[in-house]
């Protein structure tokens, strides 16, 4: 009996601690179906609206079409301005450098990727494609604000939206925008609410980015553009040589720059990568391929009319010409047997191109500045890195002062745009304006040593002023005017006669003003002591015969005696062709005089010389020299 009663007291606490479990089973549960709703709820919210009811679908419909529509014109004006929606900080160039920081493309500035800015320094600025993604945010943030719903108003639909985040990735053949708004739709006791917004927007922008990306590192490692440039430079312009002649070889420098131009923009337009886009027709095409596939077209845009810079330098150059004289006339120079022309002449190019990817449905481009550096293209960069730094910019640290002044010789004021350079790079001040009768400009610039003012200003040559800004405060500069003058050249008293011309040089410590007759007859010239040189070069029938003659050098003798400098004399033949010398000294003469202003106020010159006896040898032609060196040169203004 005691042990059943034993029993039933043990089932008796079974069941109570069976229904305590049970209890908190039944708690567990409804916890995790509470948690699980709440769960539920914020999974969902952002994505109801496939069951919104029809009436509101039109309203969530035609916002998501406002997001597509500013995501399309975002992706328009990224890809025609070089990844960038909105137009940075513009930055004016320079007459050393006259690219600012945008190429005006069409009326749209397009920031350059690589550029020479107006200081002198290298600057790269390419964004990447997280910087185009942060922008179309911006901009389809911005543009979302002109989104209105008055057709919807006017219907009874009332339209309450939150401000907007937005999210853009860019992938090759789309765009995925995902824009986050609570966005509540109203109408006669009902509503709706949708907060996540997706459109996925066929693009290709991605695509041709990368493309472009490829490209520039291209560009960057290998400097085609550059190769393909300095060819056009060699086959275009006269950059060295040498020509069988005794009368100097004289090219206009202004037809030189023009003719450099065309080429580059004929050329240029030609260049390819290796793809499926084009066709080649013949060898000379395959030149005009870059080896670095590209699954886009890609093409290369250069107008001569954008800001380029082309320097030339070498004997006797200047802006009107370019002139080589003739060796082996001179006196002394008759072992020679024969005339000829040699000449040298180094280029400083840089010019804007335009790098367009797409197939014209859909366009990336960006600009970058090529540049040849005393014939040869600029040094490659061949680092790996995407970005890299821009080199120290000394115009930043303005933090001295000076008041400029600018004057002409008598000390009247003259309005001129000043530069300051310091060391290798040059800050562009502004320029000096009249206040109370005098041109001043109060600008800031940086400390420097020995730094130099340049003053330019139309009508002016350039006056220049060496300068401490460490330790002054104050700078005069004087600017000499300049005249146009018309030169004519007299031979004993008569004009020039048809088949002569005349070349006229004035020296000065300046540099060198060239007139060449009777084509270009007008120089620049400003007060001051100048060498004045006048040659005149007439027809001849001067032959000079075929012939040979023996040119001997030493040379290694080879083997083990080679090794000890041991050297051995060989002899080769030169033959010299007959050559003919169309035109040949007739006249001329040299004088050192001073040119006062009022003297070039007149505006022209003649410049009387003596005739020289029309040569029939090589020798008569060499007399002729020697007389041309005394011979006096007249001068009359008026």
């Amino acid at each position: 009996m005691k042990i059943k009663d034993s029993q039933l007291f043990i089932s008796q606490r079974q069941k109570k601690e069976m229904n305590r479990k049970g209890q908190v089973s039944i708690f567990i549960i409804v916890a995790v179906i509470i948690v699980a709703v709440i769960v539920l709820f914020f999974v969902v919210r952002d994505r109801i609206g496939e069951g919104v009811p029809a009436e509101f679908v039109p309203v969530y419909d035609f916002y998501s079409s406002c997001i597509e529509e500013s995501a399309k014109v975002g992706a328009n004006l990224a890809g025609m301005q070089g990844g960038r929606i909105f137009v940075t900080e513009y930055e004016p160039g320079s007459d050393y450098a006259p690219f600012s920081s945008h190429l005006d493309f069409l009326g749209s500035k397009v920031g350059y990727w690589y550029y020479l800015s107006g200081n002198g320094l290298i600057v790269e600025n390419p964004p990447s494609i997280n910087d185009v993604e942060l922008e179309m945010e911006e901009f389809i943030k911005s543009s979302l604000d002109d989104c209105t719903f008055d057709e919807f108003y006017a219907r009874g639909f009332y339209v309450y939206e939150d401000e907007a985040e937005v999210d853009v990735q860019i992938e090759d053949e789309r765009i995925l925008v995902k824009v986050i708004s609570d966005l509540v739709v109203e109408r006669e006791g009902n509503n709706a609410r949708k907060t996540l917004h997706e459109v996925s927007v066929s693009s290709k922008l991605g695509k041709l980015y990368n493309i472009a990306r490829d490209v520039y590192n291209s560009e960057k490692e290998d400097l085609f553009l550059e190769e393909y440039s300095i060819d056009v430079l060699r086959t275009y312009a006269p950059v060295d040589g040498v020509e069988v002649s005794c009368s100097p070889e004289i090219w206009k420098t202004e037809e030189v720059v023009n003719g450099l131009k065309e080429g580059l923009s004929e050329n240029l337009a030609s260049v390819k990568f290796r793809g499926n886009y084009y066709d080649l027709d013949n060898e000379t095409d395959h030149y005009f391929v870059v080896d670095s596939r590209v699954s886009e077209p890609v093409r290369v845009v250069y107008f001569d009319d954008w800001p380029s810079k082309i320097e030339i330098t070498g004997d006797n150059v200047d802006e009107s010409l370019m002139v080589a004289e003739p060796v082996g006339n001179q006196e002394g120079l008759g072992v020679l047997g024969f005339c000829y022309v040699p000449y040298h002449y180094v280029y400083d190019v840089a010019f804007p191109v335009m790098i367009q990817v797409g197939d014209g449905l859909e366009m990336f481009q960006f600009p970058v500045v090529v540049i040849i550096d005393n014939n040869v293209a600029r040094e490659a960069d061949l680092s790996n890195l995407d970005y890299t730094e821009d080199e120290f910019d000394i115009c930043e640290f303005d933090v001295a002062q000076a008041d400029i002044y600018t004057y002409d010789n008598q000390l009247n004021p003259v309005e001129a745009r000043v530069q300051y350079k310091c060391l290798d790079q040059t800050c562009t001040l502004g320029e000096t304006s009249i206040e109370n009768g005098n041109a001043i400009l109060r600008a800031n610039l940086p400390q420097c040593v020995n730094g130099k003012f340049i003053a330019r200003a139309d009508g002016y040559s350039d006056g220049e002023l060496t300068y401490s800004s460490n330790l002054d405060s104050f700078a005069d500069i004087i600017l000499d005017r300049e005249y146009d003058v018309v030169v004519n050249a007299r031979v004993s008293g008569r004009e020039l006669r048809d088949g002569e011309s005349a070349i006229i040089y004035f020296v000065s410590e300046d540099g060198t003003s060239t007139a060449v007759l009777p084509e270009n007859n007008v120089v620049n010239l400003k007060e001051g002591s100048y060498d004045i040189s006048v040659y005149v070069y007439g027809d001849t029938g001067l032959v000079i015969p075929a012939s040979s003659k023996t040119e001997c050098i030493d040379v290694s003798k080879g083997g083990v005696l080679g090794l000890f400098g041991a050297t051995k004399e060989e002899c080769f033949e030169i033959d010299l062709p007959e050559t003919k010398l169309e035109n040949a000294l007739t006249g001329g003469g040299r004088i050192t005089t001073y040119l006062l202003e009022n003297e070039l106020e007149s505006g022209s010159v003649d410049l009387e010389v003596m005739e020289l006896p029309r040569p029939d040898s090589l020798e008569q032609l060499q007399i002729n020299y020697q007389l041309f060196e005394t011979g006096d040169v007249g001068v009359v203004f008026g």
